[in-house]
C-alpha cells in the first residue's frame, strides 16, 4: 500500500480559545518509529480533556467551571491534566477508531489491516503500573484529529464488532472514565448509583456500566433530555438539580454517587449519601470548587476516590464488553474534522445528549 506523505489536520497552536485551531491540508504524515503503529483515522471522538486542555482550565489559576473558552490568566507551568507544560504544536483528539496501515520496525506486519480503538493512557513500557509516568493521547504526543495518526502498538487494541467507525469512536474515553471510576468506587449488585450529568457522554457511560454490575442507578439529567437517557436504561430518572434531592429522592438509599459534575450541587449530593457511602470523582465541569462540611464526611464514614488514570485492563474490558454487545454507542452527532471547531462548541453547549465524533 502506497501512502501519502502529506494530510488534512487540525492542528491546535496554543492555549485559549477556539481560534487556537488552525486546519492545514498538508500537514506531514507521521512515521511509526519502533513501538508504533500507524493508523488511518476513520472517526475520533470529542472529550473534556481536549476541551479543558485547549482553554487551559486544568491550571490552578482557574477556578471557574469548564466553558471552552479562553480564561483570563492560565499559568502555562500547569495547564494540563498531569500539571506539565504543553508543546506545541499539539494535534489533539484521543478517541480514535480506525485501521493500522503501518508498523514500526519491530512490530508484527500481520497486524497491518486490523480495525482499532485507542487505548488513550501512554505507559511506560517497562512500568506500566506507575501512575506517575503516564501520559495521554492527544496530550503529551500527538492524537487523532487529522487523517492519519501513530500511536504505541499495545494501545492499539484490535475490535471486531459491526458497530460503525463513529460508533466505535465514542467508547474510549467516556466509557473507560466511566468504568475506571465504577472501579476504583467497588460498585457492585448491591449498590444504588446516583449520576448527575447523565446525559453528558461519561454520563451516560456510568448509567450503562453500572447497570452491567447488577447495580441499581439514577439518574440526575435535564428533563428535555430524559426520553434518550431512558434508552440507557436506569431504574430512575430525575431532573438535573432538583431543589431539593433528598426529598426527591424519597426512600432511595444512595451508596454511590458517581460524579463528573461538581459546581453549586455537589454538597447535595454529598449529603445523600448513606453511611459508608462512596464518592467517586473524574471531572468537574460544573465548577472544581465545592465546599466540604468534613463533619460529614467522617461522621459518615464516606469514602472519596478520585479516578483519572485508570488501570490498563479496564479499557480491554470495555472491548469484551463491546463485542458481546454488552454495551452499547452513545453517539450524539457527528461533524467533518474541518468543523471541529463548531463540534466543540455544540459538545461545550450541550446541545446533544451523548457523545460528538468528527470524521477526517
Amino acid at each position: 500500500m502506497t501512502l501519502p506523505t502529506t494530510m488534512n489536520a487540525m492542528v491546535l497552536t496554543g492555549h485559549g480559545d477556539l481560534d487556537m485551531y488552525h486546519w492545514h491540508t498538508n500537514w506531514p504524515v507521521p512515521a511509526p518509529a519502533p513501538g508504533d503503529v500507524l493508523i488511518r483515522v476513520r472517526a475520533c471522538g470529542l472529550n473534556n480533556t481536549d476541551v479543558n486542555t485547549r482553554s487551559g482550565w486544568y491550571s490552578k489559576t482557574v477556578d471557574d467551571a469548564t466553558t471552552g473558552g479562553a480564561f483570563d490568566e492560565v499559568d502555562e507551568t500547569d495547564p494540563t491534566w498531569g500539571g506539565r507544560p504543553l508543546t506545541f504544536p499539539r494535534i489533539q483528539g484521543a478517541d480514535i477508531c480506525g485501521e493500522i496501515v503501518a508498523v514500526g520496525s519491530d512490530i508484527d506486519p500481520a497486524r497491518i489491516g486490523e480495525r482499532i480503538i485507542s487505548d488513550n493512557w501512554l505507559r511506560d513500557p517497562a512500568d506500566p503500573d506507575n501512575k506517575d509516568k503516564t501520559g495521554y493521547y492527544g496530550s503529551e504526543r500527538d492524537g487523532g484529529y487529522a487523517q492519519y495518526t501513530t500511536i504505541p502498538a499495545t494501545n492499539a487494541l484490535a475490535v471486531n464488532s459491526p458497530l460503525s467507525d463513529a460508533e466505535l469512536a465514542t467508547f474510549s474515553c467516556s466509557y473507560s472514565t466511566a468504568e475506571g471510576m465504577l472501579t476504583r468506587a467497588n460498585v457492585t449488585a448491591t449498590d444504588t448509583v446516583l449520576v448527575p450529568g447523565a446525559s453528558g457522554g461519561v454520563g451516560g457511560a456510568l448509567v450503562q456500566l453500572a447497570k452491567r454490575r447488577g447495580a441499581r442507578v439514577i439518574a440526575l439529567a435535564s428533563e428535555a433530555k430524559h426520553a434518550e437517557v431512558a434508552t440507557l436504561g436506569p431504574d430512575i430518572i430525575l431532573p438535573r438539580a432538583p431543589e431539593y434531592l433528598r426529598a426527591a429522592l424519597g426512600d432511595e438509599k444512595i451508596t454511590v454517587v458517581a460524579d463528573v459534575v461538581g459546581g453549586a450541587q455537589w454538597a447535595s449530593l454529598i449529603d445523600v449519601l448513606e453511611r459508608g457511602g462512596r464518592y467517586t470523582c473524574s471531572g468537574a465541569i460544573a465548577g472544581p470548587m465545592v465546599t466540604l462540611d468534613l463533619r460529614t464526611f467522617y461522621l459518615r464514614d464516606l469514602t472519596f476516590t478520585g479516578s483519572t488514570v485508570i488501570d490498563p485492563q479496564v479499557t480491554r474490558n470495555l472491548i469484551k464488553y463491546i463485542e458481546a454487545g454488552e454495551i452499547k454507542p452513545a453517539l450524539a452527532a457527528t461533524y467533518p474534522l474541518s468543523e471541529l471547531r463548531d463540534a466543540q462548541s455544540a459538545f461545550i453547549a450541550k446541545h446533544h445528549t451523548g457523545n460528538i465524533v468528527v470524521i477526517p
